[in-house]
């Protein structure tokens, strides 16, 4: 029998270690401000740190993050050209793009999607094999209703998983869809969890040459 795979959900990812301490550096700021903000300090008094995530502000307008934005953008550009799109027709924008980092008495993400856009992505400054992890969805609505049973004994990764995720090491860099599902397993405290976050629209070009 032939083998035909087709609507696949494509997720690209590669080590980009040499943004690490620039960005690293760069992000300091918006973390400590995030875990000093009014809200932060109010939830800790009354709940404590266990759980919690801090969000930076947007940091599209950072010239510290500038060669980042540029490599990011352009790579998400060439990922959805990639897969076939005719992206001479289309203009990519940044739509979000921001630094978390999970609570030192550790944090999580349940899963979600980001609404409206057409790249997300992925770049972990500090991770390690102690902390949390990305966690992706089978996006396909039929596949997850009729799903059956897999084996117990499977230790790779097949076309019937429900799940997949990435161990990320600081460096590790992930562009995919803007419709899959993911989330955040629970981290433990035990080393530091930071990671960039991005979304990625493409408008077509006779609409963003109108934007200001």
């Amino acid at each position: 029998m032939n083998i035909n795979n087709y609507f696949n959900t494509t997720i690209w990812s590669e080590q980009k270690p040499e943004f690490i301490k620039s960005l690293t550096k760069a992000s300091n700021k918006y973390i400590k401000a995030a875990k000093n903000s009014p809200e932060a300090k109010e939830h800790i008094k009354k709940f404590g740190d266990f759980g919690r995530s801090y969000h930076s502000t947007p940091l599209t307008l950072d010239n510290d993050f500038r060669d980042f934005r540029d490599y990011i953008g352009q790579k998400s550009w060439e990922y959805l050209d990639h897969q076939g799109f005719d992206m001479q027709q289309y203009t990519t924008l940044f739509s979000e793009l921001w630094v978390q980092e999970f609570a030192k008495k550790g944090g999580h993400h349940s899963a979600h999607v980001h609404w409206n856009q057409h790249v997300s992505g992925f770049y972990f400054l500090k991770a390690s094999e102690k902390t949390s992890m990305p966690i992706f969805h089978e996006p396909r609505t039929g596949a997850r209703s009729t799903k059956l049973k897999m084996k117990n004994n499977l230790k790779e990764i097949l076309n019937g998983n429900e799940l997949i995720h990435f161990k990320p090491q600081p460096g590790t860099l992930i562009i995919f869809p803007g419709y899959l599902e993911h989330e955040f397993s629970v981290d433990f405290g035990i080393e530091p969890f930071r990671f960039i976050h991005w979304n990625i629209q493409a408008v077509p070009k006779e609409i963003s040459k109108d934007v200001v």
